[in-house]
């Protein structure tokens, strides 16, 4: 079993990723992180948590281990295991362990996906220890200053299988993220796509109303991210029914009955 791979980010200052704040987000991970305070994102899929820490760890200057948690992610995936390479047993750091090492910042992605024994592993990088006991090998890692444990959840797909317990959730500070006001998600679509903001003006505007189907006919609404492949793809040159199909109305849903719905809104907000 191979260590699980995290895509790992090393941006120099001047790189650093778009992102357009709505409130003090930026503050607050720029406190928690002078603090060694860890950090803990609450919002919808596609509301731009991911790209939030990506741009923080830029403007920080700091190496982003980002894991994306499962059902079958473990502590050992984590922390690292022994593998067998030419013939000889080695020890192999995990994302964390390497995050901590490095003094980077690492990033669990959806955290309440994975198993239990994950979480029982971060208690104590996230309190006044800020170490990373590695029982394999019989280390106890001490976090440097510049280290940072990230980690993000959806609470829309929370439930009493799948939630952090009160004793983990309590050791973290928190950020709730929700989609950005209109005319910030239109700036941010059109940045991001490069179509015109008169023109992502009418689809953020759509957007809204397929939200506020949330919980009736749709699990999740439309996330920013998705407006930004649609725009992108008119951008493209696509016609803008074929993209509003294929990026807004598609990957909401399989069921017939509730597309034809949606394609009704499509027509009302569009004309």
């Amino acid at each position: 079993m191979a260590v699980v791979q995290p895509a790992v980010i090393h941006l120099p200052q001047g790189g650093v990723p778009y992102y357009s704040p709505v409130g003090e987000e930026c503050a607050v991970f720029e406190a928690a992180h002078r603090l060694g305070l860890p950090l803990l994102l609450k919002g919808p899929t596609g509301c731009g948590k991911t790209r939030f820490v990506m741009h923080m760890a830029a403007r920080l200057n700091l190496p982003l281990y980002t894991v994306a948690c499962h059902d079958d992610l473990t502590a050992a995936d984590l922390t690292g295991r022994y593998l067998l390479k030419g013939g000889e047993t080695v020890w192999v750091d995990g994302p964390l362990t390497r995050a901590v090492r490095s003094g980077g910042i690492c990033y669990l992605d959806e955290v309440v996906e994975a198993r239990k024994d994950v979480t029982v592993v971060l208690h104590p990088l996230t309190d006044d220890r800020r170490i990373l006991p590695l029982e394999r090998t019989g280390e106890i890692l001490p976090a440097p200053a510049s280290f940072m444990l990230v980690v993000s959840y959806n609470p829309g797909y929370q439930n009493i299988l799948k939630s952090l317990k009160p004793s983990t959730r309590q050791r973290f500070v928190a950020l709730e993220f929700d989609f950005p006001p209109p005319a910030r998600e239109i700036e941010i679509v059109a940045t991001e796509s490069g179509l015109p903001a008169d023109r992502v003006e009418p689809l953020v505007r759509l957007a809204n109303r397929l939200r506020a189907l949330k919980g009736q006919d749709l699990e999740e609404g439309v996330s920013t991210r998705l407006l930004v492949y649609c725009a992108s793809l008119i951008a493209a040159g696509m016609a803008t029914t074929l993209a509003i199909d294929t990026a807004l109305i598609e990957p909401l849903s399989d069921n017939a009955d509730v597309k034809d719905g949606l394609h009704e809104v499509v027509r009302a907000v569009l004309g």
